[in-house]
């Protein structure tokens, strides 16, 4: 089970959408796709899903190439649009039936039953769409992805309108679904990343400027790790700081000090921070999280 996306690229006019793309995703990974609007996230979700087709490159579904073997690779995709397209004057019940019936599921009311669950539309599913709340239409939505149980599930925006008590259960449904599929989620809300993905993509007008696991994204932040040391008193002369290997940067306001380096030199500040008799009341490595990277990765890509 696979997902392969090769050199793919868009073009609107003389617009570039999306610019020579390719990432592999394979079974049991939650893949956040970033990027600002506009650099063709949404326009690279349509090409996997085979609702749109490229200009060059392709895509390979499970196997089966989705421009020349498409009916056969959209059995194993599922998919919520960013803008979920839902008929209104349906009932969700009956609405979840019908996307049943275009997949020709054996087991119909069966399955309908176990994703109203999973999604908490037991209570919803006598009320039209067009009665729902944003939160619910966006759970009808992952339920109509999920229905017929596909390998691949392109989230674009899933959590969009939920309430706090919602966006816990609906990531624990996600987080649950990613160890056996893979799933591609695409969101603005960095912690969301933080929590469900195990890698992320990173595309920046059209352009892919990082894959990476998780925990790896940090380094790509120029000058690495930053370290913050606050000592009882004042400090004018660092220069025991800067001559540590590694350290590239100290900023001294008082009795703080906050040391950049390329690499984890706690060990190293400790040691002269007690060569220079200096009495240390506190040492952290500063987390970077998923915005901070985001932000200067595409900054530097927009400034180039």
């Amino acid at each position: 089970m696979s997902l392969i996306v090769e050199n793919i690229t868009k073009l609107y006019g003389q617009q570039k959408a999306v610019d020579d793309l390719s990432f592999t995703v394979k079974k049991g990974e939650i893949l956040g796709f970033l990027g600002p609007n506009g650099a063709g996230k949404s326009t690279t979700m349509k090409i996997v899903s085979g609702y749109l087709a490229p200009t060059s490159g392709t895509v390979q579904v499970c196997g089966h190439d989705i421009a020349t073997d498409g009916l056969a690779a959209r059995q194993h995709i599922g998919y919520l649009p960013e803008h979920n397209p839902l008929y209104l004057d349906m009932y969700v019940k009956e609405y979840l039936q019908f996307v049943a019936g275009l997949h020709n599921l054996n087991r119909k009311s069966e399955r309908i039953k176990e994703v109203m669950e999973l999604t908490g539309l037991v209570k919803e599913g006598h009320k039209k769409l067009g009665a729902l709340s944003k939160g619910y239409r966006q759970r009808v939505g992952l339920a109509q992805a999920m229905i017929h149980d596909p390998d691949i599930l392109i989230l674009d925006e899933p959590t969009s309108g939920l309430d706090m008590n919602q966006l816990v259960d609906i990531r624990a449904l996600i987080k649950n679904l990613g160890q056996e599929k893979i799933v591609i989620l695409s969101t603005h809300i960095m912690q969301e990343v933080q929590a469900l993905c195990d890698r992320v993509i990173i595309i920046n007008n059209g352009r892919l400027v990082a894959d990476d696991p998780i925990g790896e994204l940090p380094s790509r932040i120029r000058g690495g790790d930053k370290i913050s040391v606050t000592l009882t008193s004042p400090i004018t002369d660092v220069s025991s700081i800067t001559a540590i290997a590694g350290v590239t940067d100290v900023q001294v306001t008082g009795a703080t000090l906050i040391v950049t380096a390329s690499s984890d030199v706690r060990p190293a500040i400790f040691a002269a921070v007690v060569n220079e008799g200096w009495v240390l009341i506190e040492m952290t490595l500063q987390s970077i999280n998923v915005e901070h990277i985001f932000q200067q990765l595409t900054k530097e890509q927009a400034d180039v």
